[in-house]
């Protein structure tokens, strides 16, 4: 055997060392679950019995009997639909502000940006004392003269309010759009100033279609994201009122630890993966008529 071989089997040995634990965590932590919740969403399991074969029923019954699931569907839906474009526009216009060269502009990005840091439980308990029905947010209503609202105890306000907590924490999305925005040439900018292209101009012919990559990521992550919301409903509201923001992570949660319906909630787990999935699949497809990247035709 040559010198060079011998080494780059030792090379070899050392990578799938080191790598190793890595490995073995990959297979017992998250491939060998997904693998065993597959089988598991053809069955009847409540932990305590032996499990029970029973075919497609966990699905017939998600689709065709549960009530509840698709207003957690619907719940979720609705909640992507509203929430991922108003956390683009909202991240994207923070950034641009940001993107501006004056006094302390260091001090203005880290402010923006420390909220998304908070963890997600702690900012649920901000947000509650804020919508109590005696919190601060109706502590202002009622100074301008308005009634208080029963913000998280009334179906019209309750998934609304969570929308508008949503907002805490896009931080992550402006942080990626700033870096977006300091990556586009400045030459772009310079030849738009020549050929007279007012700010409007340059925005929709040179800053969006440079940043439509940043676009693209962070309309992926969002969609992610937001399907798979969980925290806020579970500590605030709890699905309620009236299902009005049961979440599908948090019916999927309660099918499980709650009411001991193992298969059930794994079928739950694998819909929403192939929604994921599909949703997924549908942007990369799309991405091909508005995303540009930098040297293609």
């Amino acid at each position: 055997m040559s010198a060079s071989r011998t080494k780059w089997n030792r090379e070899a040995k050392e990578f799938y060392l080191f790598i190793s634990p890595w490995l073995i965590g990959f297979i017992a932590l998250t491939i060998g679950p997904m693998i065993f919740s597959i089988g598991l969403s053809f069955m009847r399991w409540d932990i305590i019995t032996e499990p029970i074969w029973v075919g497609l029923s966990n699905y017939r019954e998600m689709f065709f009997a549960d009530d509840v699931f698709l207003q957690s569907l619907k719940v979720t839906t609705i909640y992507t639909i509203v929430v991922v474009p108003l956390h683009l526009l909202a991240s994207l216009a923070v950034a641009m502000l940001l993107n501006q060269k004056v006094k302390a502009i260091g001090t203005w990005r880290t402010i923006f940006y420390l909220p998304s840091l908070l963890p997600a439980v702690a900012a649920s308990m901000l947000f509650l004392f804020i919508f109590f029905k005696e919190g601060l947010l109706n502590s202002l209503v009622v100074a301008v003269g308005l009634p208080p609202q029963s913000w998280l105890q009334d179906e019209q306000f309750a998934l609304v309010s969570l929308m508008a907590m949503s907002f805490w924490g896009f931080g992550a999305q402006m942080l990626i759009f700033l870096a977006g925005l300091q990556n586009i040439p400045q030459e772009l900018y310079e030849a738009s100033d020549i050929d007279g292209a007012g700010r409007w101009s340059k925005f929709a012919h040179v800053t969006v279609p440079s940043l439509s990559p940043v676009v693209f990521f962070n309309l992926v992550m969002a969609i992610i994201g937001t399907f798979q919301v969980f925290t806020q409903g579970f500590l605030i509201t709890n699905g309620g009122p009236n299902n009005a923001t049961m979440f599908y992570v948090l019916y999927l949660y309660k099918n499980a630890f709650e009411y001991f319906r193992m298969g059930y909630a794994s079928a739950m787990a694998w819909v929403l993966f192939i929604i994921i999935m599909g949703c997924t699949a549908f942007v990369f497809k799309s991405s091909q008529a508005w995303v540009h990247y930098e040297g293609s035709k």
